[in-house]
C-alpha cells in the first residue's frame, strides 16, 4: 500500500472520528438546532418540493429540448446585443414569484443552452429579486422609501452583476462564443408554440406558489383566493399543449387530466392532492415516451438529481446555523439583532453576509425584517439585506457551483454582497437612518 496516495482519504476518516466523538449531544442550544434543522427541511420538502422545484425540473428540462438554441444564442447568448440580451433576462425575472432555489433549474437550463454568463447571471439574480409582489408587499409593511429602494436596486443590481460577471470572465466567455458559432439547431416547433407551451408551465408555477397578501382585499387578495382556479386554466391549457404541440397521446394525456380533475372533486379542500395526481402523470407519460418526451424526462431528471440533493444539503446546513424564522439555530438571534443596528458599513456588511446565507422563502422576508426593524435595525442594513438575501442562500450556493465551478461562483456571491453593502450603506445615509 502506497501510504502517499491514502493520506487524504485517512484525513478525511479521522477528521470524520473526531466530528462524531466530540458531537455537543445534550447541549441544549445544539439539541434545539437539530431540530429546528429538521423542522426546516420537513417544511422545505412540503411547501417548495413539490410545488416550486418540480414545476421548475420540468420547465428546465423543456428548455433542454424544445427551445431550438439559436433562439437562446439571438437574445441571451454571448454574442447577443447587451441592451437586449439584458432586458430580456431582466424582464424575465419579474414574470417569476421564486426564491432562490426555484429559479436554479431556469439559469441552469438557459446556461447550458448557450445563454451568456452576463445574462444568465442577471436571470439568475432577477428570478427571486425583481419579484413584483414582494417588492409591493415590502412598500405597504416596510415603508414606501424602501420598497422604492428595493425595486431600483434589484433592478440595477441584475444588470450591474450580470455585465460584471460578463467582464471578469470574458475569456472563457470568448470560448463559449467560438463554441457557440458552429454550434447546430435543432429545426423545433414554431417559436409560438413552443413560447404558449412555455407560458403554460411557467402560469403553473407562478399561481401554484401565490402567496397571500397583507391586505384581505384588493387585486392581490382576489388572485390569491383564485390561485387554484387559474392554475388549473394553465393546466388544461398545458394538457392541450401537451397533445396539439408537443405530439404525446392525447388518450394518455386525457386520463391524466380525468384523474386529476376526478381527485379535486374528491378532495376539494386539499388542492396538493390533484397536483401530485398530475406531476405523476406526467411525469410517467414522459418517461414512458420514446420521442421527445423521453428526451424531456430524462433531462428533467438530470436536473433533479443535480440540483435536489444540493438543495437539501443546503437547507439542513442553514436550519442548523440560523433556525427557521421565529426559531434559533446554533447562533443566537439576539447576535443578529445587535449587529443590524445603525448604519455604519459593519453593520451593512453584515446584514448583506448573513442575508447571503439564509434561507427566504418567497415574501417570508418582509415579516422577517418587520420584526428586526422594531428591535433597532437601520433601514441602511435593511435594503442590504433585502437585496442579498432573497437572491443567495447557502442552498443556492452549492447548487451555482455545481453549474459556474467555483470561481465564478465566489465571484457572484462577491458581486452580490459587495453592491448590497455599499447600496444600503449609500441609502442608510440619505434617510438619515
Amino acid at each position: 500500500m502506497r501510504w502517499q496516495t491514502e493520506w487524504r482519504p485517512l484525513g478525511w476518516i479521522v477528521a470524520g472520528f473526531f466530528l462524531c466523538y466530540f458531537l455537543p449531544v445534550g447541549w441544549a442550544r445544539f439539541d434545539h438546532a437539530v431540530v429546528e434543522a429538521l423542522a426546516l427541511v420537513r417544511w422545505y420538502a412540503r411547501e417548495h418540493v413539490l410545488l416550486c422545484l418540480i414545476p421548475a425540473f420540468f420547465i428546465a428540462g423543456a428548455i433542454a429540448v424544445f427551445i431550438r438554441q439559436e433562439a437562446v444564442m439571438r437574445y441571451l447568448g454571448v454574442g447577443a446585443h447587451k441592451v437586449v440580451a439584458y432586458s430580456v433576462a431582466s424582464v424575465s425575472g419579474t414574470l417569476l414569484a421564486v426564491c432562490s432555489c426555484t429559479v436554479l433549474p431556469l439559469f441552469a437550463g438557459i446556461y447550458r443552452m448557450g445563454a451568456g454568463l452576463g445574462p444568465a447571471t442577471a436571470f439568475l439574480y432577477s428570478g427571486p429579486a425583481i419579484n413584483v409582489l414582494a417588492i409591493v408587499l415590502t412598500a405597504r409593511v416596510l415603508g414606501w422609501q424602501l420598497g422604492v429602494a428595493r425595486a431600483v436596486g434589484a433592478v440595477l443590481f441584475s444588470v450591474v452583476v450580470g455585465l460584471a460577471m460578463a467582464l471578469l470572465f470574458r475569456r472563457e466567455e470568448g470560448e463559449r462564443l467560438a463554441a457557440a458559432a458552429v454550434a447546430e439547431g435543432d429545426g423545433g416547433r414554431p417559436l409560438w408554440q413552443t413560447s404558449l407551451s412555455f407560458l403554460a408551465m411557467v402560469g403553473v408555477l407562478v399561481f401554484a406558489n401565490w402567496g397571500a397578501p397583507a391586505e384581505p382585499s384588493g387585486i392581490w387578495a382576489a388572485l390569491y383566493e383564485a390561485k387554484w382556479g387559474i392554475t388549473a386554466l394553465f393546466g388544461l391549457f398545458f394538457a392541450l399543449a401537451l397533445v396539439v404541440w408537443m405530439g404525446l397521446p392525447w388518450g394518455r394525456v386525457a386520463a391524466i387530466t380525468a384523474a386529476t380533475a376526478g381527485v379535486a372533486l374528491l378532495y376539494p379542500g386539499h388542492p396538493l392532492a390533484p397536483f401530485v395526481v398530475a406531476v405523476a402523470g406526467l411525469s410517467l407519460l414522459t418517461a414512458t415516451d420514446r420521442g421527445a418526451g423521453g428526451d424531456w424526462f430524462g433531462a428533467t431528471w438530470e436536473f433533479a438529481k443535480q440540483i435536489l440533493p444540493l438543495l437539501l444539503i443546503g437547507v439542513v446546513i442553514a436550519g442548523l446555523l440560523l433556525g427557521r424564522p421565529g426559531h434559533e439555530g446554533l447562533i443566537p438571534s439576539a447576535w443578529v439583532s445587535s449587529a443590524v443596528g445603525g448604519n455604519s458599513l459593519a453593520a451593512n456588511t453584515f446584514a448583506s453576509v448573513a442575508g447571503a446565507f439564509m434561507y427566504f422563502a418567497t415574501l417570508t422576508e418582509v415579516p422577517i425584517l418587520e420584526g428586526l426593524l422594531r428591535n433597532g435595525m437601520g433601514q441602511g442594513p435593511a435594503l442590504a439585506l433585502l437585496l442579498a438575501g432573497p437572491a443567495l442562500s447557502l442552498p443556492n450556493m452549492l447548487v451555482i457551483r455545481s453549474v459556474l465551478g467555483t470561481k465564478k461562483t465566489a465571484a457572484y456571491v462577491a458581486l452580490v454582497v459587495v453592491m448590497a453593502t455599499l447600496t444600503g450603506a449609500i441609502y442608510g445615509a440619505l434617510v438619515g437612518a
